[in-house]
């Protein structure tokens, strides 16, 4: 028998969740609803019960915790594979933050510059980062808070079709470019489209929140556009059109995103901007490019000393930053794990951004995004580096959110900058030039 906390059992009995608990949605690989720090603020849908019907006639048939939009089923985690990975996944994330931090010996160095050598340890590796990506995103979106989580776990995108359509198109003889940004816009309906799904699922259960740490970056989108470039033009890209064919399919998806945002515009998306250590500004990634009035990108810091060395930035398409380095929070089977990325520096930003709806649930995406942005840390090291040029103070946001209810968004932001101040530097030894030997966050394409 699942164990439920006190709390979550007070809340079955009345039929709701805890009073002015923030809604957000984890769109990610999956949650551990069993796991320990997870339970108590489990989001439960109390109009459906596992019983193989759909009670809130939404179309998802025991849809309790969430849904799982990969195999089509209520089961937001697939448990069979608790217990089945190596030791070695665990200690690599150890060794990796000893690294970061010049505290890992010779011999973990070259244990671990090995096994990035190793294929069946990247495979390995590649399953046990799906496993607990969305688990440990999760956590962080909960830390210290009242806010509920829900569980959703991400489509993929089926990328076979796209080149079947283009073996049958390469023997035209209309444009070629013309042929491969046709199909591009194909597929990138097709992705957003899936996308727009699992958005109407989350308004349809008022998510407040939407936390999305996944994307595809340039260097990825070129895995898929150089082949799809050797398919048409059959010989391989320069780095010229290898570059125009990526940005090309980047385009696609920014602009069939809207239809991804726009189908919870009640809800604000808060998304990683990546970790290619590149500019968004000019290279582009899906969906963290997406603008609209309900999203808020975030690029990673370490707690508020430095920019990540991984992560993406862009005066244009990154909004905010927040600590994404060395972050420990849950993972499958009552565990946890310290790991880097933006992926995780989204959820720190989701869990205030659920705070400042709580402290006044009036408040509109747009006005969320507006208090998080203007109640940022202000840090030279930013400002060429996200739009806000700062790291998301989580107090402040929250005063100015309390203060809405009694005077302007406007004024409550420059009120609360008055009233709260920055965030203690924790200064520390860390190399700032030091880049972790390997990104391990799942990228889902």
């Amino acid at each position: 028998m699942k164990w439920i906390s006190l709390a979550v059992l007070v809340c079955a009995v009345f039929n709701q969740t805890p009073a002015q608990a923030a809604n957000i949605a984890v769109i990610d690989s999956g949650l551990d609803y069993k796991h320990e720090f997870i339970v108590p603020n489990l989001w439960t849908n109390a109009n459906e019960t596992y019983d193989r019907r759909d009670n809130d006639g939404n179309g998802y048939q025991d849809d309790v915790n969430g849904w799982n939009f990969a195999e089509q089923n209520g089961q937001i985690i697939d448990y069979k594979y608790l217990g089945t990975f190596s030791p070695d996944c665990t200690k690599y994330f150890d060794v990796q933050g000893k690294y970061f931090l010049k505290q890992a010996t010779e011999e973990e160095i070259a244990w671990m510059r090995a096994k990035v050598q190793d294929p069946k340890f990247i495979k390995e590796m590649g399953k046990f980062g799906n496993f607990v990506h969305g688990t440990h995103v999760a956590g962080i979106t909960i830390k210290d808070t009242h806010n509920v989580v829900m569980g959703v776990k991400l489509i993929p995108t089926e990328v076979k079709p796209f080149f079947e359509r283009l073996h049958k198109a390469k023997d035209t003889k209309a444009d070629r470019w013309e042929i491969l940004a046709g199909i591009f816009d194909q597929l990138a309906q097709a992705q957003m489209g899936q996308l727009a799904e699992i958005a109407r699922f989350v308004a349809f259960h008022k998510a407040d929140v939407a936390n999305g740490s996944f994307g595809t970056g340039f260097k990825n989108v070129k895995v898929i556009t150089d082949n799809a470039f050797k398919i048409l033009f059959f010989k391989a890209p320069t780095a010229e059109e290898s570059d125009k064919a990526a940005h090309l399919f980047i385009d696609a998806l920014i602009k069939n995103g809207q239809t991804f945002v726009g189908a919870s515009p009640a809800t604000l998306f808060v998304f990683a901007a990546g970790n290619d250590g590149m500019s968004n500004d000019t290279y582009g990634t899906s969906p963290a490019n997406i603008k609209a009035d309900n999203v808020i990108t975030v690029g990673a810091t370490y707690k508020n000393e430095f920019f990540a060395p991984f992560s993406n930035f862009g005066t244009k398409m990154v909004d905010v930053a927040a600590p994404g380095m060395l972050i420990r929070s849950s993972v499958p089977g009552n565990e946890y794990l310290q790991v880097s990325g933006t992926s995780q520096a989204s959820p720190y930003v989701a869990n205030v951004a659920a705070q400042v709806k709580d402290a006044n649930p009036t408040l509109a995406p747009k006005e969320i995004r507006k208090i998080l942005m203007g109640t940022v840390d202000l840090k030279a090291f930013l400002t060429e580096k996200v739009a806000a040029g700062g790291i998301v103070n989580p107090e402040r946001a929250r005063t100015a959110g309390e203060l809405t209810k009694t005077m302007k968004v406007e004024e409550a932001i420059s009120r609360s900058r008055t009233m709260v101040r920055d965030m203690v530097v924790n200064r520390s030894d860390v190399d700032k030039s030091v880049v972790i030997p390997m990104d391990l966050t799942p990228v889902f394409k």
